[in-house]
Order: structure tokens, then C-alpha cells, then sequence
């Protein structure tokens, strides 16, 4: 019997018993839609819904596999107190009563929660109330304040409230895109495609990439400026003081709708004798300077497009402004093709924002500094004890429990031991704490170690409820599977400690619809526009307002199409540009100019040190819970890694494809050194994904300072002083093994294999010539083979079950040996007659066999081997015959720069 089920009015028919559900991609910041096929409580295959707004039909190579992240392994089954399995009254009972009395001892600010851009709307929403209206404390901060803190504040200085002006078809119509502290080619890449197939069909159009690092995207620019570190302000203040130079500002628009011009372009002026100057600041050419500033003042649609780079900094607050001015001085913002456009990171960073996820907010855009706005969320909720002051933000908030101060913690769906500046100290500090609490999904994630209470959540295709992407569209989340064992959802989780608490009346929702209403009539409650003649006296006005959606009915909800905010009386269907009639959300409705001091980073580095720059790689997401799941997300960049300029590689006798250590903060990270052009000299990348589940001394958080920007609270990740050395091993190699195991070597990597998984490792203590290295790693082996080749100092090792492969190791003291292992990894599982034995042992995995070089296109698994062979054929010119040939560069496009890098080499 077929069963069909349709989850919105365009849902297609289903065959068999599957399904097609449409719902929401958990990476960035993007919010791509998705059709996931189900069958049989689990999802077989995933594609981009063509009629999402966000990506229009198009998927990453991530959101791709998310089919392959699905499973049981590794999942948190059922709740845990002091690592013993108990039931759900009994964990959330504990939870509650140790809350409570922590409470009465010591106040409210004595508890804390930290949240998450991974949650849904519906569970900030309920968390935030909880906290923030019932226990009386704003100790409720998110990991948000690591990525969107510094954007928000500046939008909220600028426009009077937390708003992005512009959205996602502005990239296609601007004439020219500036991306500044982003690498979208690989961060953002549906976005990125978004931005490149609009210059294809009109070549006049200028992509400017403004970045330290020769990222993906700086590769396929119009114009790149490699400035230096922490110079953005810098450049954007020189910026303004040359559009008024040049007679470029709009003057009328200024006049009309803006406060505090002539202060702002004065102070910029204050810091610079003139243009050249600025260009010695930012430490690049004066004619590239002039090149990329005549393109802003000459171009009519201009789009900023800025991320983590200006986020992430001590100063971030007044980078986001300082490029907010620039818009502001010209009128290019609430217009088709132009704004200051802030990315989020994470898929409900915003929708976060919405309901005061951060510490420094209070729900639905209102906030702590106004007494009247406090009061409006407390007889909204009718809350017994409202807290009536900012909350700890997050490295604050880790400080506090580290000193005694917060007694007892409830971290939800993230991992702080690895994505925290300080990581240590954050280890330190939970393992101190009378009472942590961790709502998680997954066993293998590095914050688990530290929890006393330990509640099993949903996940990805369990999740149900709404989410709010980067250009302020609302989508809904759908649930499509049944989580396995007692899993529940957050809000769920949060609502039961409620109950516990003495506050059901107020948290007495049945369904994330319930939680949805509640949040939407809070967005409009007492809030009307300034020039609304119904206007009530002590309205207070907020651009977020979604209250046309407050009665909205549970099939509605169900079948809710995305859609973009506000949402209300006056704009039923939502509305795409904001500040189009240039009122903004300010007291007297004028934009303000923020006068900016332009400033370097507060810690530069000392003679001995490199600047380190963190952030993602295109493959993996955050601490790569779900994605380092997945073989084939493992295959473009499958350890950690220092990308390292040639200059430093040779001042610090660093060897390319050798390993290096990273020190500070008393924290070491191994990496693999990458020597590359793409880096200036005194300076490295690193990627952050990396932690003890997966390497061995690579959170690279762990080194970076605790510094943050004063306004927000937000950490400067992207330049830290570290020391760099070699790492000196006397041996490296590879263990091919069908099982996790504990490697005792000082460097391991792992990675993920169809079956099984690869280790590389590197000791700088020598190795031994049989198996006893191997040998108490697999206690049930006793059929070994080992095999010593002392003409090319090699050592390998195989060990069998019942004839199958279980194990293959091959090590050499000679570090520049190159092992292919693809063959090998064929062979696990498999039971291997005399002759492939040997044949493995005689060295058949170095022969170069399968091997197809540096995988470039993860969706199709094409190497750089292939690629260079097909182009060296003459048969593939351009990125279209290659794709035509190999597919590489069709699905997703995130490989595309790349390809056009090996098509300019040959």
C-alpha cells in the first residue's frame, strides 16, 4: 500500500511507503531548504528544495550528506546522572532541586545557561523565559556571542535595533560586492555561487575581496587586498573620508534620515594625514586602495558583505559600524542591490537574536537599558521575578563558574571544553562546578566529560520547530523521524524543569506551535509604527514584529512557507528590504553615524611569535559531531592543519607536510604544516574544527586569548599570538583499523571510513619491530603478520580475525614517504586469501595504485590527479568541461575556485 504524506502545499507525491518532507539544512547561516526522502524512520536521501528562497533548489556538499549523519551510533540514548542511566523524572528532578536550592542559597545570578545557534527558535524562546522571567537572572548566554554578538550591537547602534537591512536576491543585483573578513567560497558557498553566477551573466559586475588570507574566494576577485590584520576600521574610515573627497556622498539621504555625519567624518579625518596614509595602515599598495575605493564611490548597488573576519575582534563593534557609515553616507542601504550585509554563522543565530538568546537582550528585540521595555516583557509573561539587568556574557560567564560564582550550569546543543577562547580554563571551570548540566545528542563530544546531569536530545531530522536565517527568513523545521531511544526535544527538556520548578501554568506547551504563538504575539505586543496613527502613547516600536503569525493554526504552521520578517498587519506576506523608507528604529527615526577610532588588535605578537587566525574549512562543521561522520566529508581536508608562509616556514625551520606545534596560553595544537602563498608572513591559519575526539592537541581555542570587545562581549578569535616549532617526530605512518581505538602515540589524527576509520600518527619516541605497539589496542587479535623493510625503512603490520582484515598498519622513519592507503581501506572487513596478504605486506599500498591525489570535488570524489590528467588531455579548458566530464563542480560549486586554480596553472 503506498503511503503518501505531504508536509506543504508543494510537497510531492511520495512512492512505496517513503516519504518527502520539506525542511531546513542545521549548518550556516545560509537556512537552505531541503527535501528529504524517509523511509522507514530514516532518512535515505536529501536534495535542495527548489522553491526555498535561500538556496533555490542548491545544497553544499555538507548539506548534501546530511542523509549519511543519520544513525544510531554514538547517540545519547537516555538520561544520565552521575553516569548511571535513570529516568526522566529522576534526571530532570535532580536538575531542578539542585537549581532551586543553589537559588535560595546563593541568588539567581548564581545559575547560569549556555545555549546554542544550533537550537530552534522555539527552545531560545522557552530557555530565555525561563531564565530571564521565572528564575529572575539574564545568566542566559549563547554561542552566538562567539560569532553575531559584535554585528548585532553594531546594527543596534546604528538603526536603533538588531536588523538586516538587506537579503539574499541584493547579491544578484548588485553591481558590486565587497566581502570583507568572509571566506563565503567556502563558509557560505550557496550563497557565494548566488554571487558568481550573477557576474557570469553580467561580466561588469565586481566582486572586491578584502581579507588577510588568500582564501578561496580572494582567488576568484575582481580585486584582492591581503591587508593586514585587524585594519578594517582603518580601511573603512579612510573609506568615508574619500567618498567626501570625491564629492560621492548623498548629501540629501544624510540630511533626510541620518544624525551625527559631520562628527564621524571628522573623527575619521583625525586619525590620517591623508589617503596614502591609509594605505600604510592597512599595509597595502596605494593604487589597490584607490582601485577598490573607486569601485564603492563609483558604483550605485553596493553590497558589503562581512562575517567572522570583522566579527571576531576586540574592536569588531566598531568595524560593523565603520562600514555601516560608509552605506549610510551614501544612501546605499534599503535599496535593491545595496546594504551592509552581516552573514550569520549558524542556522538560528538570528532567530536566536529574536528571543534575546544573548545575555544582553531581553525577548523580541527589546532590551535591559530601557525600564519600560523590561516591564512590557514582564506583564507579557506575567512574570514573577523578571531579571532587570544584563546577564554574564560568555567568557565572563565562564570566568564566573570558574571562580564560584555560578554554582550550577545548563549548557545546551554546544561544545564550550573545545569552541571557548581558554579552552582549558573552560575545562577547569566545569570540572570545579557543583552541577553541570549538558543536553546533548551525541557521546563523542568533549564537553560530555565534564557533565554531572546528562539529558539525551534531538537532532537534525527529530527537531521541530521554527529557525531564522541570515536574511531574516523564517522557516519551520519539520520532524521526520522518531528519535531513538527516550531523546526528546529541547523545548520539551526545558518545559519538564520548568514544571519542576513551580512555573507550569506559564510553560504549559503541548507543541512547538504553542511556543511559536506565544513568541509571535510577543513580537507585537504594544509595538506599532511611528507613523501609525493608531499609535498607542507607550508603544515601543520594533521592526521585528511577526504578530500576524500569533493565531496562526497548527496546520499552517505545519505548512508554513519561508518567509521573511516583519510579518504583520500591514505586511501579511512578509517584506524582503528593510529601511526602504528610511525610518529606522531609532527615537527620533534617523540613522546614526558612529564615530570611529580605528584600532589595531590589543595583543600583537612578540619576535618569536605568528599571528593565528582560526576559522572553518569547506567540509567540516563546527566540532564535527555530525559531518566528521561522514567518510567522504573527511577526504578534502582529513587533519589538522598550519598554513604557514614560506618566509615563516624557513625563519622557524618548519618542513612542508611535517608537523609543527602551536603554543600559548600553556595549550599546545599539532597541525600539518601547509607552506603556501596564501598567507602573510608573520602570520598562520588554522582550522577550528578539530578536538580530543578526533586529534590529539588540535582545540585550537585552547590558545586563543580571552580577549573581547568591550561593547559586546565577543572573543578575537582571528588573531592571536602563538610560538611555532617543529614537532621533531622520528616516525610517521597510518593504522587502517575497523574499530576506535586509543592511539598512545603524541600525535593521532583520525578520520572517518566508509568502514572504519584511518589514523595517522607521527611519535617522537622510536618504534619497536613487531606487533606489541598494536597488540594492546586489539586484544582479540592474535593472527598477526609484520614485515620489516630495512632498504626503505619501513615497518608494517596486519592483524586478522577469523582470516578478515582488522587492522593494517605501515610506519617509516624516513618522514618524506608518501603512503597511499586507499587499496588497503578496500580490504577491511574482508577475508584475504594468502596471496593478498602478502601482497598488502610487500608494500602494494605505496605503489601509487588508486591513487588519485588530494581529493578536490568531496561530492563526486574527484582528485587533483584526475583533474590535472583530464585538463592536461586538452579535452577540459574550463570549469564547464571539467564538470561535464568528471561532475566535479556541479552539485554544490564549493570546489569551483579551486578548479579554476589547477585550469590558469595549466
Amino acid at each position: 500500500m503506498t503511503n503518501i504524506i505531504f508536509t506543504d502545499k508543494q510537497a510531492p507525491a511520495s512512492i512505496s511507503n517513503q516519504t518527502i518532507s520539506k525542511t531546513n539544512c542545521p549548518y550556516c547561516g545560509v537556512g537552505c531548504g531541503i527535501e528529504a526522502t524517509v523511509e522507514n524512520n530514516k532518512v535515505i536521501a536529501v536534495k535542495g528544495n527548489a522553491l526555498h528562497p535561500a538556496n533555490l533548489g542548491r545544497l553544499c556538499v555538507k548539506g548534501s550528506s546530511l542523509h549519511e549523519t543519520q544513525g544510531i551510533e554514538n547517540r545519547i540514548l537516555s538520561p544520565r546522572v552521575n553516569g548511571e542511566n535513570v529516568s526522566w523524572d529522576e534526571a530532570t528532578s535532580k536538575v531542578a532541586k539542585h537549581f532551586q536550592d543553589t537559588i535560595a542559597q546563593y541568588g539567581p545570578d548564581s545559575v547560569a545557561f549556555y545555549l546554542s545557534g544550533q537550537l530552534l527558535t522555539e527552545d531560545y524562546y522557552v530557555a530565555n523565559k525561563l531564565m530571564k522571567g521565572f528564575i529572575g537572572s539574564a545568566n542566559v548566554d549563547t554561542n552566538s556571542r562567539l560569532c553575531m554578538a559584535t554585528a548585532s550591537t553594531a546594527h543596534k547602534r546604528a538603526f536603533g535595533e538588531d536588523v538586516v537591512a538587506g537579503c539574499y536576491d541584493d547579491l544578484s543585483a548588485a553591481e558590486a560586492i565587497f566581502i570583507i573578513g568572509a571566506n563565503p567560497a567556502y563558509a557560505h558557498p550557496i550563497v557565494y555561487q548566488r554571487m558568481i553566477k550573477a557576474r557570469e551573466e553580467n561580466p561588469t559586475r565586481k566582486i572586491v575581496v578584502i581579507d588577510p588570507r588568500k582564501t578561496a574566494t580572494a582567488k576568484d576577485a575582481d580585486l584582492y587586498l591581503a591587508i593586514k590584520p585587524g585594519s578594517d576600521a582603518y580601511y573603512y574610515n579612510g573609506l568615508l573620508m574619500y567618498l567626501a573627497e570625491q564629492g560621492k556622498l548623498d548629501k540629501d539621504y544624510i540630511a533626510e534620515h541620518c544624525q551625527g555625519f559631520e562628527q564621524t567624518l571628522q573623527t575619521a579625518k583625525s586619525q590620517f594625514v591623508d589617503i596614502s596614509a591609509v594605505a600604510v595602515a592597512c599595509d597595502i599598495e596605494l593604487s589597490l586602495l584607490l582601485e577598490s575605493y573607486q569601485i564603492f564611490a563609483q558604483t550605485d548597488k553596493v553590497v558589503t558583505f562581512f562575517s567572522q573576519g570583522i566579527n571576531q575582534s576586540s574592536t569588531g563593534v566598531d568595524k560593523g559600524n565603520a562600514i555601516i557609515n560608509c552605506h549610510l553616507a551614501t544612501g546605499k542601504i534599503g535599496r535593491e542591490g545595496a546594504a551592509a550585509f552581516s552573514i550569520t554563522g549558524q542556522p538560528n543565530a538570528m532567530g536566536g537574536r529574536e528571543v534575546g538568546g544573548l545575555s544582553t537582550q531581553l525577548a523580541a528585540h527589546l532590551h535591559f537599558e530601557n525600564p519600560n521595555e523590561i516591564d512590557l516583557v514582564k506583564r507579557f509573561w506575567q512574570s514573577p521575578n523578571i531579571a532587570s539587568k544584563q546577564g554574564l556574557k560568555a567568557v565572563d560567564l565562564f570566568d564566573a563558574v570558574d571562580s564560584g560564582q555560578i554554582k550550577a550550569i545548563w549548557i545546551m546543543a554546544t561544545n564550550p571544553v573545545v569552541s571557548m577562547p581558554n579552552a582549558n580554563l573552560v575545562k577547569r571551570a566545569l570540572k570545579k562546578c557543583p552541577m553541570v548540566v549538558v543536553s546533548e545528542c551525541y557521546e563523542n563530544t568533549d564537553t560530555l566529560d565534564y557533565a554531572d546531569v546528562i539529558l539525551p536530545a534531538s537532532t537534525w531530522g527529530e527537531k521541530h520547530g521554527s529557525v531564522t536565517n541570515s536574511d531574516r527568513t523564517i522557516s519551520v523545521h519539520k520532524s521526520m523521524l522518531k528519535a531513538p531511544g527516550e531523546a526528546k526535544n529541547d523545548w520539551q527538556i526545558i518545559t519538564d524543569v520548568a514544571h519542576k520548578l513551580g512555573f507550569k501554568e506559564a510553560f504549559n506547551y503541548q507543541h512547538p506551535v504553542d511556543i511559536f504563538r506565544e513568541h509571535a504575539a510577543l513580537s507585537g505586543f504594544e509595538n506599532s509604527h511611528p507613523y501609525d496613527e493608531n499609535r498607542a502613547k507607550n508603544d515601543i516600536y520594533r521592526v521585528f514584529d511577526i504578530s500576524a503569525l500569533a493565531n496562526i493554526s497548527a496546520p499552517d504552521y505545519e505548512n508554513f512557507l519561508p518567509t521573511k520578517w516583519p510579518i504583520n498587519a500591514a505586511n501579511p506576506n512578509g517584506v524582503k528590504r528593510i529601511f526602504t523608507d528610511g525610518v529606522f528604529a531609532t527615537k527620533n527615526q534617523k540613522a546614526n553615524f558612529v564615530p570611529i577610532i580605528a584600532q589595531l588588535p590589543k595583543i600583537l605578537p612578540a619576535s618569536h611569535q605568528v599571528v593565528m587566525n582560526s576559522g572553518r574549512i569547506r567540509d567540516q562543521w563546527h566540532t564535527m559531531n555530525r559531518t566528521g561522520r561522514v567518510a567522504k566529508l573527511m577526504t578534502h581536508s582529513n587533519e589538522p592543519y598550519i598554513a604557514v608562509n614560506a618566509n615563516d616556514a624557513q625563519r622557524f625551520q618548519l618542513a612542508d607536510k611535517q608537523l609543527a606545534v602551536l603554543a600559548n596560553l600553556g595549550a599546545e595544537y599539532i597541525g600539518r604544516v601547509n607552506i603556501t602563498d596564501e598567507q602573510r608572513t608573520g602570520e598562520i591559519f588554522v582550522p577550528i574544527h578539530w578536538n580530543d575526539n578526533f586529534s590529539a592537541s588540535a582545540r585550537v581555542s585552547a590558545l586563543v586569548n580571552p580577549i573581547t570587545d568591550e561593547l559586546c562581549g565577543q572573543p578575537e578569535f582571528k588573531h592571536s599570538p602563538v610560538s611555532i616549532k617543529p614537532f621533531n617526530a622520528v616516525w610517521s605512518g597510518y593504522l587502517i583499523s575497523s574499530q576506535t581505538v586509543n592511539c598512545p602515540t603524541s600525535y593521532w589524527s583520525k578520520i572517518q571510513l566508509e568502514q572504519g576509520h584511518k589514523y595517522l600518527l607521527s611519535d617522537k619516541q622510536e618504534l619497536g619491530n613487531d606487533e606489541t605497539f598494536l597488540a594492546n589496542l586489539y586484544p582479540k587479535i592474535d593472527d598477526w603478520l609484520v614485515l620489516k623493510d630495512d632498504q626503505k625503512n619501513v615497518l608494517r603490520i596486519a592483524g586478522f580475525i577469523d582470516n578478515q582484515l582488522h587492522c593494517f598498519f605501515a610506519a617509516s622513519t624516513d618522514l618524506s614517504l608518501k603512503f597511499n592507503s586507499r587499496y588497503i581501506e578496500g580490504q577491511l572487513h574482508k577475508a584475504l586469501p594468502i596471496k593478498t596478504r602478502f601482497e598488502l605486506m610487500s608494500g602494494i599500498d605505496s605503489d601509487g595504485k588508486d591513487d588519485v591525489g588530494d581529493m578536490i570535488c568531496s561530492c563526486f570524489q574527484v582528485g587533483e590527479k584526475t583533474i590535472q590528467e583530464a585538463i592536461k588531455s586538452g579535452h577540459c579548458k574550463s570549469v564547464t568541461s571539467l564538470g561535464e566530464k568528471l561532475k566535479c563542480g556541479t552539485n554544490c560549486g564549493s570546489c569551483i575556485p579551486e578548479l579554476k586554480t589547477f585550469l590558469l596553472k595549466n
